[in-house]
């Protein structure tokens, strides 16, 4: 369970703080994303999809420098959302890209803070 909670943590970290976003669409669009992942829960596919497609809509507008990071952030989603709330399943993704979101998140993290001035914290900045 405590796996289940880290992802949970992961796909969530977004939940922060927004202050004054300068930056054009991209931190707009950021915001979009933040606002869509407070208080996710990632057993519930449909919650996620709603995640997924802010994040895509991040990822198009993003920084040249993270179009990679969110396309890792973009492949988790969706594999949480095939998941289908299935622990085990959740589990399981965890474990196998758990080091690929990791450092995605922190590069994104950054980003945000330093560009938009929108906080994401647990990213382990």
């Amino acid at each position: 369970m405590r796996k289940l909670a880290a992802l949970a943590a992961v796909v969530t970290m977004s939940v922060g703080t927004l202050t004054a976003c300068s930056g054009g669409n991209y931190c707009d669009n950021l915001k979009g994303y933040v606002d869509s992942a407070k208080d996710l829960d990632i057993k519930n596919s449909d919650a996620v999809g709603k995640m997924l497609d802010q994040a895509k809509k991040v990822s198009k507008s993003a920084p040249d420098d993270l179009k990679d990071d969110w396309k890792v952030v973009i492949d988790y989603a969706e594999k949480a959302q095939d998941a289908k709330g299935d622990t085990n399943k959740l589990l399981e993704l965890a474990k196998s890209d758990g080091d690929k979101i990791t450092p995605a998140m922190q590069a994104i993290t950054k980003q945000a803070k330093d560009s938009c001035k929108i906080d994401l914290p647990g990213a382990g900045n």
